[in-house]
């Protein structure tokens, strides 16, 4: 790992691996001379990156925002102290939209004092007042040992604050599954929604497809959405023990919605839509352990680097091969992330401690992109996944989502079904404002660019009833007797007060990713933006006459 992971990983981190947060922290040297002299740790030079041997066992510095909280120790705190306390948990709480985690004997500064195990026990029950007086469940993530200056062990404790907002049933977060065709997208979702090991032929994505065709030729053509909850204790909620999405729903606090996109090329049209048009917090590569980067893997990288979505990768059917050839595997994807168009910093998972510090490192910074390597069939290094989709935060911040709040209503369109007994069904997001059963709003445009007015009559999410739908939020809206004939995939549904407008023609910056040959005036493209799909020519590029791959331009 080069020196800008050291940056990222504030001088704690090891050759090779992960960021060495695990495990045992020593901050002597060989030598007894300590790489923090002095009583309380102060060094001479910054942070000594230079040095390996005694690199001095620091966090970055507790950020103000955030939902990180490091704590030195809370032994019997007087009432205004644990008032204040409390005050804070509900800040960092809000900043993580539900979730905080509490790192124990660190001072403000980062450094990593540890307590000893009669403090650490009265700091825990403390957290755990707090935890109670506010509504929220805490989790120990995990424990590790500092020699720090001391005689006596001392420790160091991470801990998983989880509490579902007043104003949700549960914390929610959407990640896209991208992959070229026959990586085992459908069956590693398959494994970890219904809880059973696949066979190795496939019998674990049977209950993911929508259709026959794809069924019978196992490869996914539509996007399908699949559901795993985790409890207030972290432990992982799905269809084993033969629960319903509703049951599902219900016992979990946490909610990661899978988008299953296809692999194919032939689709790629559909996941292109799929990434533009449900809003993923992150994406999920997958890529096979046995043929290592191919097909349209670059491409689905290169749209999820383009529209600037968070990824991780999963390097799935290790059972398949040896060792020597997933080691290869994980090369190769090291060698394309490090590049110059990517600019990312690999983080291979090997350990539960590595799933932890890769949940923190990937919410953190957007540079950072875990590696799994696991196997559907076997089982190897799944529960590391789990570990990690479990502790990884929303991505977005509270402020970005309270901004989205406050604007007006306004909800992609994305699927329409007509439902017996209750009418017409439309599918999508709510891009901004919040939505309410019975509230009036218009959608459009029509053919001739006007707007209709409907009423709202029932909101689900998830397949259970939802009273208020919450900006970024998916769900379904029951429209009543509305004529399905009028709707179609792409259009808005809005608030009358937003008085929208129509327009044919607009300007965009573009940059061309690929093209054979050149690209000019009259060129016919398709254009994504959101949930529209439109074909369209393009009438002027703004000072040149052509584009070849690689440039940009203002094109009209």
């Amino acid at each position: 790992m080069d020196s800008r992971v050291s940056e990222l990983f504030g001088g704690c981190c090891r050759p090779g691996g992960g960021p060495a947060m695990g495990g045992t922290l020593k901050a002597r040297g060989a030598g007894g001379s300590s790489g923090c002299g002095g009583p309380k740790g102060k060094k001479k030079n910054g942070r000594n990156r230079g040095s390996k041997a005694n690199n001095p066992p620091y966090l970055p510095p507790e950020a103000e925002d955030g939902n990180i909280e490091y704590k030195l120790k809370l032994v019997n705190p007087s009432q205004y102290r644990f008032e204040h306390l409390v005050t804070q948990m509900k800040w960092r709480l809000q900043e993580g939209r539900g979730e905080a985690v509490y790192q124990i004997g660190v001072e403000d500064n980062g450094l990593l004092v540890g307590l000893a195990e009669e403090e650490m026990r009265a700091s825990l029950k403390t957290l755990h007042r707090m935890a109670e007086k506010v509504g929220a469940d805490i989790t120990v993530l995990r424990e590790r040992e500092v020699d720090y200056d001391s005689d006596v062990p001392r420790k160091i404790t991470e801990v998983l604050v989880r509490k579902v907002p007043d104003n949700q049933q549960f914390l929610d977060l959407r990640v896209a599954v991208l992959g070229n065709v026959d990586s085992g997208k459908s069956t590693l979702l398959g494994v970890l929604t219904q809880g059973e090991l696949d066979n190795g032929r496939g019998r674990a994505r049977l209950n993911l497809f929508r259709h026959l065709h794809e069924i019978q030729s196992g490869r996914t053509s539509s996007i399908s959405f699949e559901i795993l909850g985790f409890n207030s204790k972290g432990e992982v909620v799905n269809y084993s023990d033969s629960r319903t999405a509703e049951e599902i729903c219900e016992s979990s606090s946490k909610m990661i919605t899978f988008i299953d996109l296809a692999g194919h090329h032939k689709y790629l049209h559909t996941t292109i839509f799929g990434l533009t048009s449900y809003c993923p917090d992150c994406a999920l590569l997958l890529v096979s352990a046995n043929t290592g980067i191919a097909g349209t893997t670059r491409e689905h990288l290169g749209l999820a680097l383009a529209l600037k979505v968070p990824f991780f990768i999963v390097v799935s059917k290790v059972d398949l091969c040896a060792k020597t050839t997933v080691e290869r595997t994980v090369r190769q994807l090291e060698r394309v992330l490090k590049q110059p168009g990517c600019h990312k910093v690999p983080m291979l998972v090997t350990s539960e401690d590595d799933a932890v510090t890769a949940a923190q490192q990937f919410a953190q910074s957007p540079n950072v992109t875990p590696i799994f390597t696991l196997s559907s069939v076997s089982g190897e290094s799944l529960d590391l996944l789990k570990v990690f989709l479990n502790i990884l935060p929303p991505l977005t911040n509270s402020k970005e989502q309270e901004e989205l709040m406050q604007q007006l209503t306004e909800f992609q369109v994305d699927e329409i079904y007509t439902v017996p007994e209750v009418g017409t069904v439309v599918g999508g997001t709510l891009s901004s404002g919040i939505c309410r059963e019975g509230d009036q709003l218009v959608v459009g445009p029509t053919d001739d660019g006007c707007f209709l007015e409907l009423r709202v009559c029932s909101i689900q999410r998830n397949r259970s009833a939802c009273r208020v739908l919450r900006a970024g939020q998916a769900a379904t809206l029951a429209l009543g007797d509305f004529d399905r004939a009028l709707l179609r995939k792409g259009m808005v549904m809005v608030s009358p007060e937003m008085n929208p407008t129509i327009c044919s023609v607009f300007e965009a910056e573009i940059v061309l990713l690929f093209h054979a040959t050149t690209f000019r005036r009259g060129f016919q493209v398709t254009v994504h933006v959101g949930n529209v799909r439109q074909t369209a020519v393009v009438e002027k590029i703004h000072a040149k006459d052509k584009l070849r791959t690689g440039e940009k331009a203002v094109a009209t």
